[in-house]
């Protein structure tokens, strides 16, 4: 799942309103942040295969590490220790941590049967929403919708700024996405590694724009 992981953050800001946008995107986003890294590290693998589903052409060989169940629930522990070290928030913790963990989730819903439960594990798990390109843009396209409708309706901006940016960020989002979905596939999987490094720029822009705007009868 791509845009869905975002409309889970942007709904998890009524739960969590005291913490940044950014933050809740890095965490929902967070092992796919570490998935490059592993990658260029040669932790984890890759192989481009067109029509490996019909939604993506990734074959994702390997990536316990990021991926595996138990490894998410621990990156999700992790994240939200850390970010409750830092704020003592105890609510916008556990919304972290909990995003962490829906990663693996909504991406259980997308995948073939390629994500495992824990490293070294031979059962994979995976309900394959990509092999159907009509149903992962209708289900994921809803997530994302009702996920920015609920920050749309719990937050107003406070300058030009945290509206402009915000619509800029939406729209490059939604266009990145398509692109993803009908553009040709990656030459090669370094290469690909590479430009996935680009995610860590996500928590960051959405963090700016978070800055600028304030709840709704705040």
């Amino acid at each position: 799942m791509f845009v869905g992981h975002y409309g889970v953050a942007f709904a998890a800001k009524r739960a969590a309103p005291k913490t940044s946008l950014g933050t809740l995107l890095a965490a929902a986003l967070f092992i796919d942040l570490l998935w490059p890294i592993f990658l260029l590290l040669g932790w984890e693998k890759v192989r481009i295969d067109p029509g490996n589903t019909a939604f993506t052409p990734l074959d994702f060989v390997s990536y316990p590490l990021s991926h595996s169940l138990v490894t998410c629930a621990g990156w999700g522990l992790l994240f939200g220790v850390f970010y409750w070290a830092r704020t003592r928030y105890r609510a916008g913790a556990i919304v972290a941590g909990l995003l962490v963990l829906s990663h693996w989730i909504l991406d259980a819903v997308t995948h073939r049967p390629d994500l495992p439960l824990y490293p070294g594990g031979s059962t994979m798990i995976g309900f394959g929403l990509w092999n159907s390109v009509t149903a992962t843009l209708l289900i994921e396209g809803a997530i994302f919708v009702i996920g920015v409708w609920l920050y749309l309706s719990g937050t107003q901006t406070n300058d030009k700024v945290g509206h402009y940016s915000l619509w800029v960020f939406l729209l490059l989002t939604i266009i990145m996405y398509v692109g993803n979905a009908v553009g040709p596939p990656p030459p090669d999987a370094r290469t690909l590694a590479w430009f996935a490094l680009g995610i860590w720029l996500i928590p960051l822009w959405a963090g700016w724009f978070d800055r600028h705007r304030r709840l709704t009868g705040a």
